[in-house]
């Protein structure tokens, strides 16, 4: 009969030797979530689907949807729009606009960007809204948060202000950063601005609020958020050598709280996970039984290098092991997938890497098959002897 066979990948327990454990990041943040985008490792998790009240980190949906409009034609950085007395009514974060106003998109654009200007969210809502009200704009930004897998999101209005309903999950806030990160590179640049003086007007409000920005870290992005109700929150981002880390946190208690927090989290990602190769291409990692063939095994190799995140620190070693039913009949073609290997490092999510045979194995001979067919048999026989007895 067969059955699931599990293989000790052996190749795998390798470096990682130290004398001390990878340790979990601890945050006083309510809820936190943080990506290593180029392997996709979630590092940290806490209440990251727990819908919350986001403030001003719900921007970057507005914006996002801004960004598509602009690369659907819908809008050009060089339109103006009008500001509506709604849009003007709003206080907090502004740009002190007013309803004598048209105002280019690309200036709207940095004035929510770098100044987090409810007001000028607005005016972009009213532009798109399928009903000319931020409202219908609101329902949009559901609508498409939702055909984006961000589940735990559901928006009131265009720009955070605390309103029922107006709710974002960390692990939402992190998906929609690394969309606008990947598809709209040319506009995640204006991300890094640290002021935009729009109109000389409000001398008070020119500069971006990200606590990381200009700190030598890599630093290039996103959005602040704090109401009375979300505490004080961050997405932020972060390259180095390559390496970028997204992640979210809200419901801290201060602005020094965000920024200690927010660089905190930076400098463990990036100083306590490295990323290495664990398999390379076409080599070895382990082998499979074949019933009926030419050959009894057949060699396991993975049909692309895997890189995974792992921590620099550890006590142990990396965890693996391959799995196949089996054993496996003959024939055998190069390139047939018979296995599975799962790779489990200390303290991340499990990493699973289909494995492919390495070479052909043919049917075996008319005798070759006859002895193995009488050997299984006198094995059994025997078996059910010594049962008997």
């Amino acid at each position: 009969m067969l059955s699931p066979l599990r293989l000790l990948a052996g190749a795998l327990l390798i470096w990682m030797h130290s004398t001390v454990a990878a340790v979990a990041f601890d945050t006083p943040a309510r809820a936190a979530f943080v990506l290593d985008q180029s392997t996709g490792t979630v590092l940290l998790s806490k209440n990251a689907d727990e819908s919350l009240p986001p403030a001003s980190m719900s921007k970057l949906m507005t914006l996002y949807m801004a960004f598509e409009a602009i690369r659907d034609g819908r809008l050009t950085l060089d339109e103006r729009l009008p500001v509506s007395s709604h849009a003007m009514s709003y206080a907090g974060s502004t740009m002190f606009l007013d309803t004598t106003d048209r105002v280019s998109v690309e200036d709207l654009i940095r004035g929510i960007i770098v100044l987090s200007g409810n007001d000028a969210c607005a005016v972009i809502a009213e532009a798109l809204s399928p009903n000319g009200t931020e409202a219908g704009f609101a329902q949009l930004m559901t609508q498409r948060a939702q055909q984006l897998g961000m589940t735990n999101s559901t928006f009131a209005n265009s720009n955070g202000w605390p309103a029922p309903g107006h709710r974002m999950s960390m692990r939402d806030l992190v998906l929609l950063a690394n969309n606008i990160i990947t598809e709209f590179p040319e506009f995640y640049e204006m991300f890094s601005e640290r002021r935009f003086e729009f109109d000389g007007r409000a001398p008070q409000n020119v500069a971006n609020r990200n606590p990381l920005l200009g700190l030598g870290i890599g630093a290039d992005g996103l959005k602040t958020g704090h109401t009375q109700e979300a505490g004080y929150g961050l997405v932020g981002s972060a390259v180095q050598n390559g390496r970028r880390v997204i992640f979210a946190i809200t419901g801290l208690d201060s602005t020094s709280a965000r920024a200690e927090q927010s660089e905190a989290i930076v400098n463990w990602a990036f100083r306590q996970f490295a990323e290495k190769t664990v398999v390379t291409k076409d080599k070895k990692v382990a082998e499979a039984q074949i019933w009926m063939g030419a050959e009894t095994s057949v060699d396991l190799v993975s049909n692309e290098d895997v890189r995974l995140l792992l921590p620099v620190a550890s006590v142990k070693p990396v965890e693996s092991e391959v799995i196949y039913t089996g054993p496996i009949q003959a024939p055998v073609n190069k390139g047939d997938r018979l296995a599975e290997l799962i790779i489990r490092p200390e303290g991340l999510p499990e990493h699973r890497v289909p494995l492919y045979a390495a070479s052909d194995v043919g049917n075996a001979g008319f005798i070759s098959r006859v002895s193995t067919v009488g050997s299984v048999l006198f094995k059994r026989l025997s078996s059910d002897t010594q049962g008997a007895m």
